[in-house]
């Protein structure tokens, strides 16, 4: 547990350390760019932990205690005395575009850092599984589109699903506008079809973790036997004797042939009692076990406390890799982020309109699970979650708050527009009542983290 923990933290540290690294870098780089005296590079906030000094401006580089966020200091008169000879070199000497281009600069690195990784990825290859369909639930909206079992989803509105994310992926933008996509499926015989799928009941709550669920398809997934591994220390299978080596044959008399079927039908039974027939010696037995009720996915589910003997094994012929050469990589990634960005935007704007609940945003507490989720599924899914995040970043920066760039970049229009910069006194206003959203944002995310945690 405390392994887990750690890694899970490590995992996020890393990720936050790297967006923030790249979005002040931006920033930084510009500056330096056009002409202005950067005074400070830092990464964190609070009592440096490390400090480095160097170049021509005695520029400090800093890696400071607290690490979520980071800064870059310009040389500016608002802040303190600058040298007569510096005075062309300070930011607020800058000509609006010039300061335009230093903020924007930090959003944009965020999106070009996603379109770097996402370059890679498809490189090297990603893989999964392919999206045949193991189940479909009746009178759900993949079961009134005609799709069956063994289909397999080749297209989501002519773009190609090699696997299961690339599907979900595909789907996620009619999800969003809840409208009608178009599926090319592949059946059995290898004949390729296009069949309708209305989105339009989708409830937003389900965008984009339980997608699947919502639609009524059940992904195929490897059969793993109803063995029973391991049974958790002080669980209600150990209270009522379940042992490891049980073979589980029936719940409450219906047959039970694979152990997802079996996740299945315990999790609505959270706190019920339920009879469990097993295979024990060559002889059956049934045992009555009083599920506990915990917390997943803010759900309340049912529990035994018991782990699977086999692990999940994917055969090679349900295995899925697609890549794309370095030229057409760029293609690709280019797309990709344009897409994710647009997905973000849209999702955003659906919250603020409340066509979609507030409890999609996530704070750091979920954002630190994903990435622990993300890291221990290997390499090229941590990378495929920092990009997504990366472009999160980039895009929260870029509202029009003023206490963040996007705000900065509205008083530069602004300025534009008038010929005049915006008034000191209207700047600070419009921090105060910047800071004021930014606290009601992390108060709801961390709200949303919490009730996820705790229900």
């Amino acid at each position: 547990m405390l392994g887990s923990l750690f890694f899970t933290i490590v995992a996020f540290l890393v990720a936050i350390s790297v967006l923030i690294a790249i979005h002040e870098f931006g920033h930084f780089w510009v500056a330096k760019r056009l002409g202005v005296k950067v005074l400070r590079y830092s990464i964190g906030f609070g009592k440096p932990l490390w400090r480095f000094v160097a170049g021509r401006d005695r520029t400090e580089y800093v890696i400071a205690a607290l690490p979520i966020g980071g800064y870059v200091k310009m040389l500016d008169e608002r802040e303190g005395e600058v040298a007569e000879a510096d005075l062309p070199r300070a930011f607020n000497r800058q000509p609006v575009a010039k300061r335009f281009a230093i903020v924007l600069a930090g959003p944009l690195f965020n999106f070009l850092l996603a379109i770097l990784i996402y370059w890679l990825v498809f490189v090297i290859g990603l893989g999964g599984v392919r999206p045949q369909i193991n189940a479909v639930t009746p009178d759900s909206p993949a079961a009134q589109a005609g799709l069956h079992r063994n289909q397999e989803i080749v297209k989501v509105n002519g773009q190609d699903t090699p696997t299961w994310t690339a599907a979900m992926q595909a789907l996620l933008p009619a999800a969003i506008d809840r409208s009608v996509a178009t599926l090319a499926v592949r059946e059995a015989d290898g004949s390729v079809h296009d069949v309708k799928l209305n989105l339009e009941q989708v409830n937003m709550d389900e965008v984009p973790g339980r997608l699947f669920d919502a639609l009524g398809i059940e992904p195929w997934r490897p059969k793993i036997e109803t063995v029973i591994g391991k049974v958790q220390e002080g669980s209600p299978a150990e209270l009522a004797g379940l042992r490891a080596g049980d073979r589980i044959i029936r719940l409450n008399g219906e047959p039970i042939h694979s152990w997802h079927l079996l996740v299945v039908r315990v999790h609505p039974l959270a706190g019920q009692t339920v009879k469990v027939t097993v295979m024990r010696g060559g002889l059956q037995k049934t045992i009555p076990v009083k599920l506990r009720s915990v917390k997943e996915d803010g759900k309340t589910v049912g529990q035994m406390g018991i782990l699977p003997k086999q692990r999940a094994a994917i055969p090679q012929s349900m295995q899925a890799t697609y890549r794309y050469g370095p030229l057409a990589a760029i293609g690709q990634s280019l797309h990709k982020t344009w897409e994710m960005s647009t997905l973000t935007l849209k999702m955003l704007g659906k919250m603020i309109v409340g066509q979609a609940s507030v409890k999609n945003l996530s704070g750091p507490i979920n954002i630190a699970h994903l990435a622990g989720e993300s890291a221990s599924a290997g390499p090229m899914p941590y990378l495929d979650f920092i990009a997504i995040v990366s472009i999160s970043l980039g895009i929260l920066n870029l509202l029009p708050i003023p206490i963040l760039d996007g705000g900065h970049l509205l008083w530069y229009i602004v300025e534009i527009v008038k010929g005049r910069p915006v008034s000191e006194e209207t700047e600070a206003v419009g921090q105060r009542i910047g800071i004021v959203l930014l606290l009601m944002l992390m108060t709801l995310a961390f709200y949303n983290d919490i009730a996820r945690l705790f229900g």
